[in-house]
């Protein structure tokens, strides 16, 4: 009997601490898009992708010319000038590859920029939610952006203004 009591006692209590938990959601995607200085930095990243994306193109376009030239004129070359040229192809595709790592690699250049022009972004954003979670307590504050699949959220429980405040924004 007393065992039931304590384990009744035990399922109360969780169920009281349950209750009393306070939760509530932030929109990243709407946080970002209403700080200037995030969307600056999206703009300069995109104009940076573009401009390696162009110079990727140019680069592959001559190796496509180079490989187009040595099928037509494969039949006159000997055979130590057919290797010459196939290694000259290679060689060019091998950098070509390397610099599409170099640029949009996990660790490339457009990583990099993102890092350096996003994440302090990321991070005041981080620290405000925190800062508003200590303050308000509540228990756990879901992004509704980042995938997270809220089926129904209450507009009074959204707290994507109060970090914009908090950051120094609208």
């Amino acid at each position: 009997m007393k065992r039931i009591i304590l384990i009744v006692a035990i399922l109360m209590a969780a169920s009281i601490t349950t209750f009393a938990q306070k939760y509530g959601f932030i929109d990243s995607g709407y946080i970002l898009e209403n700080i200037p200085s995030y969307r600056a930095a999206q703009e300069q990243l995109n104009q940076l992708s573009a401009q390696y994306q162009k110079e990727l193109e140019s680069m592959h376009s001559e190796i496509e010319q180079m490989y187009q030239d040595f099928q037509a004129e494969s039949v006159l070359l000997s055979d130590d000038m057919k290797r010459k040229r196939e290694d000259v192809i290679i060689s060019k595709e091998k950098d070509y590859k390397q610099l599409q790592r170099k640029y949009f690699g996990p660790e490339g250049d457009l990583f990099k920029k993102r890092q350096a022009l996003v994440k302090p972004v990321q991070d005041d954003i981080f620290t405000a939610v925190q800062e508003i979670a200590n303050e308000g307590s509540y228990a756990v504050i879901f992004d509704k952006a980042g995938g997270t699949t809220l089926f129904f959220t209450n507009p009074r429980y959204d707290l994507s203004d109060q970090v914009l405040q908090k950051l120094g924004y609208k």
